[in-house]
């Protein structure tokens, strides 16, 4: 089979479409013919030499991907060859083949065609666990998504208002806060021009966020903390604004508030078989009733990487950027 290598870290250019081995699906495991992947922060930071793929896991990038089952690893049942799925990975996303763990597969929802389908495992599992399991979004609460045009933000302003809360949106354009309106987000604030932290305050009559989702880090600890409501629930899944901030305790300590943070990909096998079968449940019916959609920017070939990778460096997308497989 073919798939993206990265022989040196480096630029896009780093990334190469070349010859290599098929993988064999071992115990409880299907190999999955990739139809389409998608593009993610890490695998950025992995192409950079930033984030080794967990051990055991594919050296390839990718971390979702949609696709049909090709073959059965021993001990697999209720899956057969042939079944349309999509799937949560910790590698091997770019490549026209890989082998999948049973309890990380989801069948392609009704509605969805098959490679729109790669853009919905790793932002339905990311908000879900984050955002529900962890921070417990309930009806009638607040919640603030950071990156609001981006894949994980687009899908958690859709389930917010599912569940009945109100959503308040950080992006850097009118365009991209416009396109999060068409998707029911209730608060637009502009990063580069607002206070994200007096114009949630505003508009909450000083109450704040009972829920932050948060991809930036330490450049955004205290003005998180600062914009939470009492009780509030603070989750960074992110770090694209550095890793070491200042923390005011006692400003935590007064709104009796929480801070998770947590990441996907090295989590083991049971969580996540544990993640996906809560998104099966509590979301996959929202996807397939048409109250929640994959939303994807563009769609290149899979050989082409680079440029998918240079897309979403330069961050003028809203939603996912697809690799079609060849």
């Amino acid at each position: 089979m073919h798939a993206i290598t990265i022989p040196e870290p480096g630029g896009p250019e780093a990334l190469v479409w070349d010859e290599v081995p098929d993988p064999v699906p071992g115990e409880g495991e299907v190999l999955v013919e990739v139809a389409a992947g998608a593009v993610n922060r890490a695998d950025i930071l992995q192409r950079q030499g930033l984030y080794d793929p967990p051990p055991g896991a594919s050296p390839y990038p990718g971390l979702e991907c949609s696709g049909r089952i090709a073959a059965l690893g021993p001990g697999v049942s209720g899956w057969s060859v042939g079944d349309e799925v999509c799937a949560l990975l910790s590698g091997g996303g770019y490549a026209e083949k890989v082998a999948v763990p049973v309890g990380q597969l989801l069948p392609v929802p009704e509605g969805v065609d098959l490679v729109r389908a790669a853009a919905l495992p790793e932002v339905t599992c990311t908000v879900w666990s984050n955002v529900f399991m962890v921070a417990h979004l309930r009806p009638g609460e607040t919640l603030l998504v950071h990156g609001g045009s981006s894949g994980i933000g687009t899908m958690a302003i859709q389930l917010g208002k599912a569940v009945g809360a109100r959503v308040a949106v950080t992006a850097g354009t009118k365009e991209k806060l416009d396109r999060c309106a068409e998707l029911g987000a209730d608060i637009l604030i502009n990063y580069r021009e607002q206070d994200f932290v007096a114009e949630l305050k505003a508009a909450t009559d000083g109450a704040g966020a009972d829920v932050i989702l948060d991809n930036m880090g330490a450049s955004y600890l205290d003005r998180n903390v600062r914009a939470l409501a009492v009780n509030g629930r603070l989750a960074i899944i992110g770090m694209q604004g550095g890793v070491k901030g200042e923390l005011n305790i006692g400003a935590l300590l007064g709104k009796r508030a929480a801070i998770s943070a947590t990441s996907l990909r090295a989590r083991p096998r049971d969580e996540k078989t544990a993640i996906v079968a809560a998104v099966r449940e509590h979301v996959w019916p929202l996807i397939d009733a048409g109250r929640v959609r994959p939303v994807v920017d563009r769609e290149i070939p899979l050989p082409d990487a680079a440029t998918a990778h240079r897309v979403v460096e330069e961050s003028g997308h809203v939603g996912k950027v697809l690799l079609v497989a060849p």
